[in-house]
């Protein structure tokens, strides 16, 4: 019995493990199935959508080349459409342009005078290294550096040959400005503004007393009185750069500032040891300036340097004024630039939605016929946006055309020479901004009647006809 049993069992068991493999099979090749089953779906369903979507392309470029045949069929009356929209957009760019040279060569006028940018004070006061540190923070500030006594401002100039043993009977008294590394005035005139401790920059008359250019060495005396003795110190100079007339009209020399601040210091009777001058030793106290030069980092930094200078109670001199008139201008002809353009694209919004219109019902058949061929809504209303889109694109270039050849004219005539721009003038970004605009318009304007367009039942346009 217990044989029995356990031969049994032993059967039970192996029958068990035939029916899980088979079991595991039969999973396994189902799986497989459903496997290839949905591979095979996904693949039908992928070449599916790159077929509709190479339907569609087609679609597409055959309906933009029936649109494009039929402009062309009607080329008078595009011919007349691209006309009217040449003849709206030449004189406003014409216009632009006009207004675009003018005000910009105002701008460029004042800005290439540093003297438009300076801010002058006006009497003297004291004002020390937290002040000028304060100014050179302030990010419409374009150049400061401090600015010694006028009195003491000066210096005695004489070609190195002629140094023999006293002043000259003539000597060329020229006024001190400190000057330096980012100095508009010079820098416009001079090129590099920068300036060693023993260079000087001079002015046209004070070159021209002198003999002087570039690279010729003078000899600098500083001269004062103490009691009933006349002193005098002398320090080698080279000229680096000749400012022209136009610059500054006076005897002048740009110089280091620390070549200034020694004058001053020298004519109060001290010593300055670093050039050899003799006197009194020198106080350890801040020192204080009566004056400073001050330039605007631009146009618009200039008033707010004067509002600035004024809260301290610091009175200035500035040319604000014509910088603000020639805003006002600005801000004047873009007003009216502004409203002449608004009523030219509200004409032309008008004027083409009104041309299309009327075109769509002297099509509507044709457009019927389409869309009984197999062609889509969303395919028809392409169709006269492209013709939109055609004559906005042709008119441009028409217009662009008329542009050039006007402004041409019109620079010839009245030449500004090559350190100003043009009379009429348009950037590229200008042009961009124009071409944008006609093309939003025109889209703004055939949008609505190409929507009605692709609305159209065939059934209703069989059964009018």
């Amino acid at each position: 019995m217990l044989l029995l049993l356990l031969s049994n069992s032993i059967v039970f068991h192996n029958r068990s493990c035939n029916f899980g493999e088979k079991k595991r099979a039969v999973v396994s090749s189902s799986f497989q199935i459903l496997q290839t089953n949905t591979f095979q779906d996904f693949s039908k369903f992928i070449f599916l959508k790159i077929g509709i979507y190479i339907q569609m392309n087609m679609r597409l470029s055959i309906i933009c080349g029936m649109a494009l045949r039929d402009y062309w069929h009607e080329r008078a009356l595009s011919l007349c459409a691209v006309l009217a929209l040449a003849t709206v957009l030449a004189p406003l760019l014409i216009l632009f342009g006009v207004r675009n040279g003018v005000i910009s060569n105002l701008q460029e006028r004042l800005l290439q005078d540093p003297r438009n940018l300076e801010i002058v004070p006006v009497g003297s006061g004291k004002y020390g290294k937290d002040f000028f540190e304060e100014l050179r923070k302030r990010p419409d500030v374009g150049y400061v550096v401090p600015q010694t006594r006028a009195i003491a401002a000066t210096i005695g100039l004489l070609p190195a040959s002629e140094k023999k043993g006293g002043l000259p009977p003539n000597p060329v008294n020229v006024s001190l400005i400190p000057s330096g590394a980012g100095d508009p005035l010079t820098r416009r005139f001079a090129g590099n503004a920068a300036l060693k401790d023993d260079e000087i920059i001079l002015t046209a008359p004070a070159a021209d007393k002198l003999g002087a250019r570039a690279g010729t060495i003078l000899t600098g005396r500083v001269t004062r009185a103490r009691g009933m003795t006349r002193e005098q110190a002398e320090t080698p100079l080279r000229v680096k750069a000749v400012l022209p007339l136009s610059a500054l009209q006076k005897e002048a020399a740009f110089v280091p500032p620390s070549l200034a601040e020694d004058a001053e210091t020298y004519r109060d009777g001290m010593g300055v040891p670093e050039r050899g001058w003799d006197g009194s030793a020198r106080g350890d106290g801040e020192r204080l300036y009566p004056s400073f030069r001050l330039y605007a980092a631009n146009l618009d930094g200039v008033a707010s340097l004067r509002d600035f200078l004024g809260a301290r109670n610091i009175d200035v001199y500035t040319r604000a004024e014509e910088i603000e008139n020639v805003k006002m201008l600005d801000r004047s002809t873009t007003l009216v630039f502004g409203l002449i353009c608004l009523a030219a694209g509200v004409g032309f919004l008008a004027s083409t939605a009104r041309n299309l219109v009327a075109a769509i019902r002297r099509k509507r058949r044709v457009l019927g016929i389409i869309r009984l061929m197999g062609f889509s809504g969303a395919a028809i209303v392409c169709f006269p946006l492209v013709q939109t889109l055609s004559t906005s694109a042709l008119g441009m270039g028409l217009a662009f055309a008329l542009y050039a050849a006007v402004a041409g004219v019109i620079n010839a005539l009245f030449p500004l020479g090559t350190e100003l721009g043009a009379v009429c003038r348009l950037s590229w970004a200008h042009v961009g901004g124009a071409a944008g605009v006609v093309l939003v318009l025109s889209l703004l304007a055939a949008l609505p009647p190409s929507l009605s367009c692709g609305r159209l039942s065939p059934s209703e346009v069989i059964r009018d006809e």
